[in-house]
């Protein structure tokens, strides 16, 4: 479940497919295959991702299995909107911070 996971960590961030896909240095088609479950990402394109997130690696691979873990109880939308009150929180903070 990991490709799902990521594809709705990308559309928290607000990142449309096609410019994600830049980011990672990859095909269209391999985001595809990645996000619907077909292919796995290996560790240096998870590493990518972490990036692109600003997050550490074992950060990411961690909201990853929250996030199937929370959805396998049927509370994955509840974790997700959490997830998005922190991030909103995060990036309020480091505006704050930059403005002094």
């Amino acid at each position: 479940m990991i490709g799902k996971s990521l594809k709705r960590l990308r559309s928290i961030y607000g990142y449309k497919a096609s410019d994600f896909c830049e980011k990672l240095g990859i095909s269209p088609s391999y985001l595809s295959e990645i996000e619907n479950e077909k292919k796995q990402p290996n560790l240096e394109l998870l590493q990518k991702y972490a990036d692109i997130f600003q997050i550490k690696l074992s950060s990411l691979i961690l909201i990853v299995e929250t996030y199937e873990e929370a959805e396998t109880q049927g509370k994955g939308d509840s974790f997700i909107g959490k997830m998005m009150i922190r991030l909103i929180e995060k990036m309020s903070f480091d505006e704050g911070s930059n403005e002094k």
